[in-house]
């Protein structure tokens, strides 16, 4: 049986990735970081219905102690590092606590696997916020980076220390450039949670209104069920590499609001508020991916839509809000 260690397991793509992972019959690890309270933040692992199916270890990616320690207890076959600080807007006021954990965490749980297990693969979720802004129409792997947050930044540090210590070490060390994916286990905090939930009270009377900032953004959004899978996908070739992981199809904040109200039977045009304290400093004003690499290597392509997607997080924040009345 194969053993994996994910780091950021309780957040979106750790849940999705653990239960890919489950299906392939996987022993699966996730490590947590303690807090003053032994509750775990299992929600979404419970959503999916695995928490008992996971091993949780306690550990901290800026901590390379407990790194070595988790490593070399669970000794796993593949790491994936999707821990992170890993909301946009926050890398502005927290920029140290975001370069420490997003960026040097990574160097530290490399450098924990190198020396407790060195023939684990291992897999960095890099980010499209890396390229900002855009020096290519379509972003692939050949397109240079020009981060615009903080976030960018670390990320595009974690992505190129992945990168060294492959060329370093040989180490089986991939990176995804995963382009904006989401879902019903996204957090509220970003975009499309934030608009699929404010959809839904508005729906239920629970709200009148839903407050944005640019919604003239243009993201290419997939669903994180499929871009697990190309994590999965990405270890078990043979030769590490980077691919970016995306759909090939951008749309503006506005259109996706359009789908959300609209399948609730609502006009956008009634309940929407622009809010300029929520614009960013440094917008990336679009992102599009090109997966080719992807397709070819890895056999891999999205298979849920845009529409597909809104709308069932919109089901799911209504059944959520609905029990919670």
């Amino acid at each position: 049986m194969k053993s994996a260690l994910i780091t950021g397991i309780t957040g979106q793509d750790g849940a999705y990735l653990a239960q890919h992972l489950l299906q392939k019959g996987y022993a699966v690890h996730g490590m947590i970081r303690r807090s003053s309270t032994s509750e775990l933040n299992s929600q979404r692992l419970h959503w999916l219905g695995i928490v008992d199916q996971v091993r949780f270890v306690d550990g901290d990616l800026c901590d390379l102690s407990s790194l070595a320690r988790v490593v070399q207890e669970t000794q796993p076959d593949e790491v994936y590092n999707l821990a992170a600080q890993s909301f946009v807007r926050t890398s502005w006021t927290q920029p140290v606590l975001t370069g420490a954990v997003t960026g040097l965490g990574c160097t530290n749980l490399l450098e924990a696997v190198r020396l407790a297990a060195p023939r684990a693969r291992f897999y960095q979720a890099s980010s499209s916020e890396m390229f900002g802004l855009i020096q290519d129409a379509v972003q692939t792997e050949a397109t240079p980076f020009y981060p615009r947050s903080p976030y960018g930044v670390a990320k595009l540090y974690a992505h190129w220390i992945t990168v060294n210590y492959r060329e370093s070490f040989g180490m089986h060390a991939s990176s995804g450039i995963l382009f904006n994916h989401e879902s019903p286990l996204r957090g509220i905090e970003f975009v499309t949670r934030k608009v699929t939930d404010g959809v839904a009270r508005i729906k239920l009377g629970l709200a009148r209104e839903l407050r944005l900032g640019n919604i003239d953004a243009k993201r290419d959004w997939g669903h994180a069920r499929d871009y697990v899978r190309a994590m999965w996908l990405m270890l078990q070739q043979d030769e590490p590499g980077d691919y970016v992981v995306a759909t090939g199809r951008s749309v503006s904040v506005r259109d996706m609001c359009e789908i959300a109200f609209a399948h609730a039977g609502l006009s956008l045009g009634d309940h929407l508020v622009i809010d300029p304290d929520l614009f960013r400093p440094a917008e990336v004003d679009v992102l599009v991916g090109s997966a080719a690499k992807a397709k070819r290597i890895l056999g891999w392509e999205p298979t849920v839509s845009l529409e597909e997607m809104v709308r069932e997080m919109v089901d799911a924040d209504l059944a959520r809000l609905s029990v919670a009345r």
